[in-house]
């Protein structure tokens, strides 16, 4: 039997929004917002931070946190720490982790079921989530995240650039019957596959893009990816937070 469990990795430094995981939306901070909904679909859910503030608030609403290391530089190797603490405390021997973004608080439960639907497929190693892009002007956004799939939706490249570039050559008034997806930052993991990818060293891709998915691909992980309708929309700055703020 498959036991998830979700992992909300938590910082509260950050170069364009600190403090963002307490930031109030509404009348709870977002991190409360991201833990409810994804306990609406996982029985198991902790928040996995370096910082007391965000522990103490988690415990204060109810929620369950454990403390990690500050020298983490990805949200899998905070993930890989988490699991590993829970595990030696836990009676449930969690076979998936999925990784929860804690700047996402419009998270669906239809986005959680999709993921673990992946995992039907035993041939699933990594599964993600990607929606068709609607407006042009998301393609030069840096901070959204594009996404090229092969046939079968295994992820083949993930960009800040808008990727495929669409060549028109003369004669050709336009290309534009292509569909760009962007990606939506939750993965979910086999969770002894969790060590192994932390284990890998930075790679070049991942360097030039800023995108740590770069580095499983380019040591032959497949990622599958799955296309939901469901909108999400992440908070990068405290502008990002307004816009969401009639939206919760």
């Amino acid at each position: 039997m498959n036991h998830f469990l979700g992992i909300i990795p938590a910082r509260y430094a950050s170069t364009r929004f600190p403090g963002k995981p307490l930031a109030l939306l509404r009348n709870k901070p977002m991190i409360q917002w991201v833990f409810e909904r994804a306990s609406a679909s996982l029985p198991h859910v902790v928040v996995a931070t370096d910082d007391i503030r965000i522990k103490e608030v988690v415990e204060g609403f109810g929620g369950e946190a454990v403390m990690t290391s500050s020298n983490h530089k990805t949200g899998t190797e905070r993930c890989a720490e988490a699991l590993r603490l829970l595990r030696k405390n836990s009676r449930v021997d969690f076979t998936h982790v999925i990784n929860i973004q804690g700047d996402e608080p419009l998270l669906k439960q239809e986005h959680l079921e999709a993921l673990k639907g992946c995992f039907k497929e035993r041939s699933t190693q990594i599964a993600t989530l990607i929606q068709p892009m609607h407006h042009p002007e998301d393609l030069a956004n840096p901070n959204i995240v594009k996404v090229v799939v092969d046939k079968e939706f295994r992820a083949l490249y993930f960009s800040r650039s808008p990727v495929p570039f669409i060549r028109v050559t003369s004669g050709e008034e336009t290309k534009g019957n292509h569909t760009f997806y962007a990606h939506i930052g939750l993965y979910a993991f086999r969770a002894e596959l969790l060590q192994e990818l932390i284990g890998l060293p930075v790679s070049p891709l991942e360097k030039a893009e800023s995108l740590e998915q770069l580095r499983w691909l380019e040591n032959g992980y497949t990622i599958q990816t799955l296309i939901t309708d469901q909108p999400a929309m992440g908070v990068d700055t405290p502008e990002d937070l307004e816009k969401i703020w009639n939206l919760i």
